[in-house]
């Protein structure tokens, strides 16, 4: 393959690029540095696309093994990407893994997922490695909301709450969106929409993502679930309503398959290779 390749697309960011362009995630990261009260990783369903989700966390070597035995199988996949099971930029796995693959696949593009406390504080990494893609997952950028979706934070070695909790990552991420963005790395964004929680405040996001030059907004529904496991699924409805609004201010993605953090193969494809 040659440099061509990574003009092709990133299938999470483009439409026309998933039934073309293959990923692969591989699951180096395990340890993570917030709790979101929607997300649960104490199961596993080989049949279910869900984020946080992996059959087994891998090394780095056992990832660099994974990625040459994908591409010989699957000459598609172009897009080598960390997304979990826990928060990458909390696990030194992640840029042993990133450095390991740029090294010796330097046609693929490199793609990270990440909550964003830690982007600002390891942006410099990412650059060195190469990093073509990164996702952030921003849910609101209200503190009092923040304090709702946020179990705690835990940053620095101390583990915050509530409002202040809230304030710090909201902080976090926008900064280090910003210097990503300024860095040349295409910035796609995450929201998981958590109805009578943030809705409301999606197009003021999606506004704001815009202005600071990221690519892309992914609105996500809600998998009710851990603490959220009460709430109400979002309707077909609100989510169309939701990612109108806020289509006037960034472009929205629609063909999310909300993936696991071991998936390989073309987006929505339900064959998935696993590390063994």
């Amino acid at each position: 393959m040659g440099e061509c390749n990574k003009s092709m697309g990133h299938p999470c960011f483009d439409m026309a690029s998933r039934s073309s362009v293959g990923r692969i995630h591989l699951a180096v990261a395990p340890r993570c540095n917030i709790k979101c009260n929607y997300c649960t990783r104490k199961y596993d369903c080989a049949n279910e696309s869900r984020p946080g989700v992996a059959s087994r966390v891998i090394t780095p070597i056992e990832a660099l093994r994974l990625v040459r035995e994908a591409v010989a199988a699957e000459p598609r996949i172009q897009v080598v990407g960390i997304a979990g099971p826990g928060d990458p930029l909390s696990n030194q796995a992640t840029f042993e893994t990133l450095q390991m693959v740029r090294q010796n696949f330097p046609d693929l593009s490199l793609c990270l997922s990440t909550n964003g406390l830690l982007l600002s504080d390891k942006i410099d990494l990412l650059t060195d490695a190469g990093l073509d893609s990164l996702t952030v997952t921003v849910n609101t950028l209200n503190e009092s909301s923040g304090a709702r979706i946020y179990d705690y934070v835990s940053y620095g070695g101390e583990v915050l709450r509530g409002i202040e909790a809230a304030a710090l990552l909201r902080d976090k991420q926008l900064a280090g969106i910003r210097q990503a963005v300024e860095r040349g790395i295409r910035v796609k964004v995450n929201s998981v929409l958590l109805p009578g929680i943030n809705e409301h405040e999606m197009p003021f996001l999606a506004r704001l993502l815009g202005d600071m030059g990221v690519s892309v907004m992914n609105i996500m529904p809600l998998i009710p679930q851990a603490k959220f496991a009460d709430l109400t699924p979002v309707s077909m409805v609100l989510h169309h309503k939701i990612r109108t609004e806020c289509a006037e201010y960034i472009r929205q993605i629609h063909h999310c398959q909300q993936c696991r953090a071991d998936a390989v193969g073309l987006l929505g494809n339900k064959e998935t290779l696993f590390a063994c």
